[in-house]
């Protein structure tokens, strides 16, 4: 469905003017990565995130260029080129060794006998030492120690665990900001400066500022859950292209496109 600018009248795929109000509706096309159907201005898809913009990621590859007059196997072996086998050269043969002659056989010398010598024996007697008596130590009894009192380790405080909140960001298409989200408030207020309700994301210094309302939408966080809702702008906001009505919350996920007024001129993607 194309949704009308002006009205807001969905229309049949396919339409090029408003049922409703006859006002020329945007021209779309199928999104190369996922097929959603997005504006032909658009520069990202709303459904996956795909740069729109960009070359093509894959582009043909050129053939190889051959000079004039050169070969197309200039460059190749000598085999791929003629396609002759390799033949290597012959092995020369060695020439006569001349034979050795055969030893004689070994001499065994004969070894005579050697007679074993005979043994002395002493005639002194041998010599006892004398050891001398060691003194006797009676042992020395020491008193016992006092028993000694086992030490308590006192209790270790007890901490009680909060669960924070997981950090997210606003990114800024058109200019590539990051805004960070805070995590200390539970309403957050998006717009330009104004007496009424400050905004705490002020999108006022972005170019195409002027589609912002002065308060326009608001940011909710209950426990790890965003929620974006719109407090009454004049432009509207958009959700991956899609109006969202005044009083509606929408849970977003990180992904999300959401744009602040018509034509897609301030965008910022939920991470």
């Amino acid at each position: 469905m194309i949704v009308c600018p002006n009205c807001k009248h969905e229309n049949p795929e396919g339409a090029t003017s408003c049922e409703a109000c006859y006002t020329a509706l945007p021209a779309t096309k199928a999104c190369p990565t996922c097929g959603a159907s997005v504006q032909l201005d658009a520069t990202f898809c709303g459904q996956c995130g795909q740069n729109l913009s960009s070359a093509d990621p894959n582009p043909p590859i050129a053939p190889l260029a051959v000079a004039a007059g050169e070969s197309p196997s200039a460059g190749l072996p000598p085999t791929i080129m003629t396609g002759k086998e390799i033949t290597s050269p012959p092995v020369p043969t060695p020439p006569d060794v001349p034979e050795v002659p055969p030893l004689p056989d070994p001499v065994v010398a004969e070894i005579p006998e050697i007679e074993a010598p005979t043994p002395i024996v002493s005639t002194v007697p041998p010599t006892v030492a004398v050891v001398p008596e060691q003194p006797t130590f009676e042992p020395v009894t020491e008193p016992p120690a006092p028993p000694v009192q086992p030490l308590v380790p006192e209790p270790a405080p007890v901490v009680a665990t909060q669960i924070q909140p997981m950090a997210y960001r606003l990114l800024h298409l058109q200019t590539n900001t990051s805004i960070e989200i805070p995590l200390h408030l539970p309403v957050i207020h998006i717009g330009k400066p104004n007496e009424q309700s400050p905004p705490d994301i002020d999108v006022s210094g972005f170019p195409s500022a002027e589609v912002v309302s002065r308060i326009h939408a608001n940011l909710r966080i209950e426990g790890q859950d965003y929620y974006i809702e719109d407090v009454g702008s004049a432009n509207g906001t958009y959700i991956n292209h899609n109006v969202l009505a005044k009083g509606n919350r929408h849970l977003l996920r990180p992904g999300d496109r959401i744009g602040l007024g018509k034509g897609d001129l301030v965008t910022f993607i939920f991470q």
